[in-house]
């Protein structure tokens, strides 16, 4: 592999990642959507080193980082993939704050 690459921990790799997050960010400002597709790929090399750097270590591998984003979606979602209901943006964001608090 890059001997850069080997060198990194999480720890290191961090900063990159908050730079990239304020850099999509950024781009959202400006509206710059050729950016954003740019500016999200960079992002998503971030999770996809995070979760190597993770399944090296034998902890977890991005198939898994894939998986609990989408239980976490169907869980805080119940008013989509179960029997709840929700009749606004404000009644799903006060639903998703509760699972959230619920969860921890």
């Amino acid at each position: 592999g890059c001997p850069w690459d080997v060198e990194q921990t999480f720890a290191s790799i961090a900063p990159y990642t908050i730079e990239e997050a304020y850099e999509v960010a950024d781009a959202i400002d400006r509206n710059d959507l050729p950016a954003l597709r740019d500016e999200l790929g960079d992002l998503l090399l971030q999770v996809v080193f995070h979760a190597q750097m993770a399944a090296e270590q034998g902890a977890f591998g991005f198939a898994d980082v894939v998986a609990t984003l989408s239980d976490k979606l169907v869980r805080r979602h119940p008013h989509v993939f179960a029997e709840q209901r929700a009749d606004d943006a404000q009644a799903v964001s006060a639903n998703w704050e509760q699972i959230k608090r619920d969860e921890r």
